[in-house]
């Protein structure tokens, strides 16, 4: 289909965005990408009557560390995410994540901002960012705040991003011992079941656990449970098994449609659980 009639406007900074949001009234959208908003365009599930192009505000792109922080733009590309050094040496799921995500094309365009923003049941980078313990960063008419990533991420394409904002990155602490492993949709490469997982161990026992689940509900979610159950047990591989046997417990609404119906995706919750958990685990 053809999307119904649009303005364009170019932002030429953030404050010039942000402002162009608040005189289009409600009317307007963001586009970076474009990968999650174009398509519902294209079938009239969004008729905005203004799109404003932030893809080129450099002030929001990069992948920097900075007081033990690692700090990634907005509009940062799943393909520089991918293929950052920095990630790919102290935080590994980051740039794991991001390399799974749909084809070449679909990396070189898509932004951080525009995945977190949308919130797509089966996206994956919400599930690297709640293992991560991030803070989204936004900035409005009213000025900035943060969110916490597990309190971004609140249901069905629903997050806490208020009237007129514009997520401008988000920071978190590296951690070296990450993953992200996910069963994939084959043609479109979504998840059917994805799961992030970050551990620490000391003296052979773990002593920090935090596992988020994409693809087999509404949101990404922490899979609390499973930390719990890691938390200063030894750091061996019969733990992760007795783990990810919990993973799916706590869900009490799981997705299911032609590709793959609730049974099946429960039972892939748990093994996909334990793959992460000892793929993050062989990097600590």
């Amino acid at each position: 289909m053809i999307p119904t009639q649009f303005n364009y406007r170019r932002a030429t900074t953030l404050d010039d965005a942000i402002a162009k949001l608040s005189v289009a009234g409600g009317e307007g959208k963001l586009l970076a990408g474009g990968h999650s908003l174009v398509p519902l365009m294209k079938l009239r599930l969004s008729e905005p009557g203004i799109l404003i192009d932030i893809a080129r505000l450099t002030e929001l792109s990069g992948i920097r560390e900075e007081n033990g922080r690692i700090a990634v733009g907005a509009t940062t590309t799943h393909h520089e995410i991918e293929t950052s050094s920095l990630l790919k040496q102290k935080c590994p799921v980051l740039a794991e994540c991001a390399g799974t995500i749909g084809d070449l094309q679909v990396r070189n365009k898509g932004t951080l901002g525009g995945s977190l923003a949308h919130s797509d049941p089966s996206a994956d980078l919400p599930a690297a960012v709640l293992a991560l313990d991030s803070t989204i960063h936004l900035k409005g008419p009213n000025g900035e705040r943060t969110v916490a990533a597990e309190d971004f991420f609140q249901d069905l394409f629903t997050v806490d991003l208020r009237d007129g904002e514009v997520i401008t990155g988000i920071s978190f602490v590296p951690m070296e011992g990450s993953a992200y492993v996910k069963l994939p949709q084959k043609a479109s490469h979504y998840a059917l079941v994805g799961v992030a997982a970050v551990i620490e161990e000391k003296t052979q026992f773990i002593q920090y656990a935090r596992v988020a689940l994409t693809g087999a509900t509404t949101h990404a979610v922490r899979l609390k449970n499973v930390e719990a159950a890691l938390l200063n047990r030894p750091f061996r591989k019969d733990t992760y098994k007795m783990a990810s046997e919990l993973a799916a417990d706590d869900l009490h609404s799981v997705n299911a449609d032609i590709h793959a119906g609730e049974e099946y995706r429960r039972e892939m919750v748990k093994v996909i659980t334990r793959r992460a958990l000892e793929e993050a685990a062989g990097r600590v």
